[in-house]
């Protein structure tokens, strides 16, 4: 288990996992967009938001750091755009952590099935850091 950092990028994001590949000499990152995603009845995503980065991933000596674009109407603020996220394959102990950590935070996304996991959530802890908790259920890696 480890936790891994999450940057969220205002419409560069491309442009910045490009970037630091380059600069730690990882392997070529694969960028899915928004645009890639299955569809959502609940929510279609807008045209100038199907090119945008929602999700690259690049090992850095070790470390997976993931990146992301925000969509326009999320509150982006340079210096909060940096999220830790936990990806583990205990389901039970991604509900109590996300429980305990929501305690006097803000929650972003309460708990719930996605197309990548069968359990994510994301808040903001009562010291202003950010988490995304992760079911890693051996799918997500493939």
């Amino acid at each position: 288990m480890s936790i891994d950092v999450y940057f969220n990028f205002n419409g560069n994001c491309r442009e910045a996992v490009e970037y630091y590949a380059e600069v730690f000499g990882t392997d070529k990152p694969h960028i899915m967009t928004f645009g890639q995603a299955p569809p959502n009845p609940d929510y279609t995503v807008p045209e100038q938001m199907k090119h945008l980065v929602m999700h690259a991933r690049l090992n850095i000596y070790g470390s997976n750091v993931m990146f992301s674009d925000t969509f326009p109407d999320m509150n982006f603020i340079v210096g909060n755009n940096i999220s830790l996220s936990l990806v583990i394959k205990d389901m039970d102990a991604i509900k109590s952590i996300f429980h305990k950590l929501k305690e006097g935070g803000t929650v972003g996304m309460e708990l719930q099935e996605t197309f990548w996991s069968k359990c994510y959530g994301q808040l903001t802890d009562k010291f202003g850091i950010g988490w995304q908790l992760n079911y890693d259920s051996g799918e997500m890696n493939k």
